[in-house]
């Protein structure tokens, strides 16, 4: 079960050399800021407002209440059963379908869903259906106004919580853990959803905030007055707006990710995290994710000082463009884990109780194909979307430094530029070099 915290290939998976990868990509991110500064001199990605109508028809049905209520209550009816399998099935956690399905299958999954389909959890969210029912009883919600404020503050403590449980609870396996997480996870949300109204689970809610997120690369996106389009996926991210906390859960899936890799390299297990407890984990999470932050930080205040802007606000305005390098980072962990272990819950799902002689789809007795893709591909899969979330993300800070300056000065902008080549190198390092 290991598997289902480290979805990671080691450095024997590359198929080039490492110091080759490694400079090669820094290179690549400074070779994509100089041909920014030279050709790239005013904004060409678009706002709020750019994009393509879709068909009326869709836009009704996306936004007709039948939609997200169907989906929600499909959503919590597997909810509902991914509990009880928790709770009634399988002792043994590699049989038990409950932590493959939350591990891999939706957290995971959430990535290339929320790609493809825009903001998926925040229309599929069962929370939400349930709110709805228990609101009868609490028709007020006395903290509604407090929300603006906040931000995204809640949804990157409550991020931390479940990354916290995923990367270091050594029990994060065992059945009877997933479904006292997901029953209080749901038990809070809800709380706290009645005292400040249904709005709380676009703020507070880590998984739809973590959907909604990554959809900002989607192709999908809402116009300022709410129509449907199909429009540039940079031009979304661009127009995510700069609300207080967006930058902490960017630098959260960050540095979370970060000391995913850590805790599998040589110098992890044979030093620090040796004794392979709860304390040095915590630790070591910890301070991967203040180290990205105070890198983040100070990169972001050392560009706005240069191009005279305020400081205070240049963590929050420039968030969006770490978008791109969070989901990099997320795909290179996590695309094996994906492809090869998530087999296992389609697998057994067949008979998620474990009842002798039940077989629901044929596949029980089946093992997980490791020859689904090779190692090879996993490698350049990893490399590729480290690469290219940087470069992304350093068109999309370009784009807003033109956005906020009009002005395309390398000196303004150097300083972010070096914090995500480190991040790049780090990342790559983290992956394939102990």
């Amino acid at each position: 079960m290991e598997a289902l915290a480290h979805g990671v290939g080691s450095r024997t998976d590359l198929p080039i050399p490492l110091g080759l990868a490694l400079y090669g990509a820094g290179a690549a991110i400074l070779l994509s800021f100089a041909v920014l500064l030279l050709f790239w001199r005013t904004p060409r990605l678009g706002g709020a407002d750019s994009g393509r109508p879709l068909p009326q028809a869709l836009q009704r049905a996306v936004d007709s209440g039948a939609v997200p209520t169907t989906l929600q209550a499909v959503a919590l009816a597997g909810a509902v059963l991914v509990t009880g399998v928790a709770v009634a099935g399988p002792a043994e956690p590699s049989r038990n379908l409950a932590p493959w399905v939350l591990y891999v299958t939706f957290w995971v999954g959430l990535v290339p869903a929320s790609l493809l389909l825009g903001p998926v959890w925040r229309a599929a969210n069962p929370l939400r259906l349930l709110h709805r029912g228990l609101r009868r009883l609490v028709p007020s919600a006395p903290g509604a106004g407090r929300l603006p404020a906040v931000g995204l503050w809640p949804a990157a403590a409550f991020l931390v919580v479940f990354l916290w449980l995923e990367l270091v609870h050594p029990g994060r396996a065992e059945p009877a853990t997933v479904a006292v997480f997901l029953i209080g996870y749901a038990a809070v949300q809800l709380a706290l959803a009645l005292r400040f109204g249904e709005q709380w689970f676009a703020h507070g809610d880590g998984f739809e905030v973590y959907s909604t997120l990554i959809a900002r690369l989607s192709p999908w996106g809402r116009r300022a007055d709410g129509r449907l389009v199909l429009r540039n996926p940079l031009a979304t991210a661009t127009a995510a707006p700069a609300v207080p906390g967006l930058a902490a859960v960017v630098v959260v899936l960050l540095g979370s990710t970060a000391f995913d890799g850590l805790s599998r390299t040589v110098f992890w297990q044979t030093g620090p995290g040796s004794a392979n407890d709860i304390l040095s984990g915590t630790l070591g999470l910890t301070v991967m994710i203040a180290l990205v932050a105070a890198l983040y930080v100070l990169g972001t205040r050392l560009s706005g000082r240069l191009a005279s802007q305020e400081a205070g606000v240049q963590p929050r305005r420039y968030a969006a463009t770490v978008i791109p390098i969070a989901l990099g980072y997320t795909v290179a962990h996590y695309f094996s884990l994906l492809m090869l272990d998530g087999q296992t819950t389609w697998i057994l799902a067949s008979n998620p109780f474990g009842v002798a002689g039940v077989d629901l789809f044929g596949t029980y007795d089946n093992r997980v194909d490791l020859a689904a893709v090779s190692s090879d591909v996993i490698a350049l899969v990893q490399v590729g979307a480290v690469v290219a979330g940087h470069v992304v993300g350093v068109t999309l800070a370009h784009e807003r430094a033109l956005l906020c300056a009009r002005r395309a000065r390398a000196s303004d902008q150097l300083p972010l530029v070096i914090v995500m080549v480190l991040f790049t190198v780090g990342g790559l390092g983290l992956l394939f070099g102990f």
